[in-house]
């Protein structure tokens, strides 16, 4: 049998991490003695605990605490953390520390380091004094990587009791509360962070321009809520379509009725926006004056279209090489607050593990189980309403309008 102490401090009662840290004890098949816990009794105050873990070997051991570091459990005595170097470009070394969306520290040369670029499923490189989180891609022969699980502590980030802002609905899914109340507080929020000037990104699929909702998601644009889109070809190209013909996915907006031949017309605003030499362009001359697209490029708000192997065109500005458009998500995103995630699973999922858990993050979509995918995922951050995305934008839209 192997054993160690571990630390944890903070709201471990309000956020419930010590109820996780106990439970995942002893699911792994581990026994816990808890040496000292100390509560705090006031709302600034937090609580420690102190914890012996025992299990059968040290690769149990290592696995158990990799597990309860996500609770903010660190090794006792704070042992300097261990670096191994890559030894070849693209990978790290086999028992390489994974980080989570956490706040991320390394006890190097006898202090606390905090890792930079916060995000998931990233390795810890050490260049110097600095602590950067780096895609496995990324990575470079002779690297010094973070390995095991010594001289890493993890921060929860905890919605205490004085901080109401974001705290108007736990991150439980329903389509049972009133989209009117969530709404409202959403607009509030956003107001606040523009005004303490902060970023607000937007995550937006082709629901949006579908159900009626571009023409809000432009008022936003208008009225400054909107720093950074990011998105697919399929928005752009739909938006594109209304635009130059009235019609999404061949169905009139202003109707409801499908269009005789309709279906092509995706097709021909593909092509209109090739002839005239992309997106940018097509605004430039004239030829494409309304929209999404139009007004991102009226206001100066940078957008960034992935592309996908299911893409019509694509736009000349859907940018097609996965990897560099997962990288310009991530470039957009730094320092951004707030994210608002409008009816687009994958790239909402994507953008989610971009994000360290501090950044709000609000999904909106009719279908229940995709709010739940990206919690699921690692982004337990997420607020989520469960509503009509053009319903959502019009109101949003409305209380934002002065």
């Amino acid at each position: 049998m192997v054993s160690e102490t571990v630390e944890a401090e903070g709201h471990l009662i309000d956020s419930g991490n010590f109820q996780s840290i106990l439970t995942t004890v002893v699911e792994h098949g581990s026994e816990y003695e808890i040496l000292r816990f100390d509560v705090g009794r006031k709302n600034e105050e937090g609580s420690y605990l102190a914890l012996k873990l025992t299990t059968s070997t040290p690769e149990r051991l290592q696995d158990l605490l990799s597990r309860l570091s996500v609770f903010g459990c660190f090794v006792k005595g704070t042992p300097e953390a261990v670096l191994r170097p890559a030894d070849m470009d693209g990978a790290a070394p086999d028992d390489f520390y994974s980080t989570t969306n956490h706040r991320t520290s390394v006890f190097l040369h006898g202090r606390w380091v905090a890792a930079g670029g916060q995000r998931m499923d990233a390795a810890l490189v050490v260049d110097g004094d600095r602590v950067t989180c780096r895609k496995l891609r990324d990575i470079r022969k002779g690297d010094a990587i973070v390995c095991g699980m010594q001289g890493i502590r993890v921060s929860p980030d905890v919605q205490s009791r004085d901080r109401p802002s974001f705290g108007f609905m736990s991150n439980e899914v329903s389509s049972e509360r009133r989209v009117e109340t969530a709404v409202a507080r959403i607009a509030d929020m956003m107001a606040r962070v523009k005004q303490a000037g902060g970023k607000i990104a937007f995550v937006a699929g082709p629901v949006v321009v579908h159900t009626g909702g571009a023409q809000y998601f432009c008022d936003l644009i208008r009225l400054g809520y909107v720093d950074v889109l990011l998105s697919g070809n399929a928005l752009a190209v739909h938006d594109i379509e209304v635009a130059l013909s009235g019609t999404s996915l061949g169905i009139d907006l202003s109707s409801g009725h499908p269009v005789e031949h309709g279906h092509r017309n995706h097709m021909r605003a593909i092509n209109t926006v090739r002839r005239a030499g992309g997106i940018a362009r097509a605004v430039a001359s004239g030829v494409l004056t309304s929209g999404i697209m139009h007004a991102c490029h009226t206001r100066g708000v940078p957008y960034i279209l992935a592309g996908s192997i299911r893409d019509d065109g694509p736009l000349p500005e859907t940018v097609m090489d996965l990897v560099a458009a997962q990288d310009a998500y991530a470039g957009a995103l730094k320092d951004v607050e707030v994210v608002v995630m409008l009816s687009s699973m994958l790239h909402s999922i994507g953008v989610g593990n971009m994000l360290p858990s501090w950044v709000k993050v609000i999904c909106v979509d009719i279908n229940p189980a995709v709010v739940t995918k990206l919690s699921d995922r690692g982004s337990t951050q997420t607020v989520g309403i469960v509503t009509d995305v053009g319903l959502f934008l019009h109101q949003l839209a409305e209380k934002l309008r002065p």
